[in-house]
């Protein structure tokens, strides 16, 4: 059962993980937009760290229907692993692994800006296979297959490369969720050449990467929630990765940070070389 349907899913088959998405995004998060109380509304580890009755209603949801679409896979969510830190260790066993970031931009959610998403992925020991990113207020849905390509909305993504010249645009972790050393690796950012700023959702930034309309991130932070669907998002449609120590970011966990995700590989070697130190070509 497990074989077949990952075999499914790397033939194209993600039709019912896309509907699993959208129904859990219709039946928790949609009609709780803009409608939240005060109650239901909690700080986790501070003002910009919220969680809402919408991201455990939601990622419950997607547990049930994803465990159920392939049985003998285990999920590793934001909410649940908050809960219990050990299930993050699931990452690396054998058993195929669901990520799931119920509402990726909580904050955004809380406020009332359309900018969030419900992020999904399908691993194994490791591997990212597949990955869905449902912005559903934005009504976009980006879908990635290992080796197939990733889409938005049915259309082929391309990420690009930046013209020639142009500054770079990236989006940075919030200087709130950085050590010392990482705030000294980002300000490398701060130069001619480049444009950072704070991201906003982690997905729809990987998403932006990939559509090339946004030339790469700095993150500092390695949850897989937030990065796993948007790496294979961004790979799939020609971009790059890289942590600082040159070596590809790990789901599993023990990167070298910041890392950076951008449009293409000269890109990517460009911010690394900036958030490192060394003198950037290009």
């Amino acid at each position: 059962m497990i074989e077949s349907f990952l075999e499914h899913v790397l033939d194209g088959g993600t039709t019912e993980v896309e509907e699993a998405v959208r129904k859990a995004a219709a039946a928790e998060i949609m009609p709780r937009f803009r409608q939240l109380a005060d109650h239901e509304i909690t700080e986790k580890k501070g003002p910009y760290d919220l969680v809402t009755v919408a991201d455990r209603a939601a990622e419950e949801h997607l547990t049930r229907a994803l465990t159920a679409l392939l049985p003998g896979s285990v999920v590793v969510g934001e909410e649940a692993v908050h809960d219990d830190p050990e299930l993050y260790g699931a990452l690396r066993g054998d058993a195929p692994v669901w990520i799931v970031d119920p509402v990726d931009g909580t904050r955004q959610f809380v406020h009332g800006d359309p900018g969030f998403c419900t992020l999904v992925a399908l691993a194994r020991r490791g591997e990212i296979l597949a990955s869905w990113t449902y912005a559903p207020a934005l009504g976009e849905l980006a879908v990635a297959v290992r080796g197939r390509g990733a889409t938005l909305d049915g259309r082929p993504l391309r990420s690009g490369s930046p013209a020639p010249g142009a500054v770079l645009e990236v989006a940075t972790s919030h200087p709130d969720y950085t050590t010392p050393d990482q705030k000294r690796a980002l300000l490398g950012l701060v130069t001619e050449g480049v444009r950072p700023r704070p991201c906003g959702s982690a997905g729809l930034e990987y998403l932006a990467v990939a559509r090339g309309t946004l030339d790469a991130t700095a993150f500092s932070w390695e949850l897989a929630w937030d990065h796993a669907a948007g790496l294979l998002l961004v790979a799939e449609a020609g971009g790059a990765q890289t942590t600082v120590t040159g070596e590809p970011f790990r789901i599993s966990g023990g990167n070298t940070l910041p890392f950076t995700v951008a449009r293409d590989a000269a890109t990517a070697e460009r911010i690394r070389a900036l958030l490192v130190g060394a003198p950037a070509e290009g």
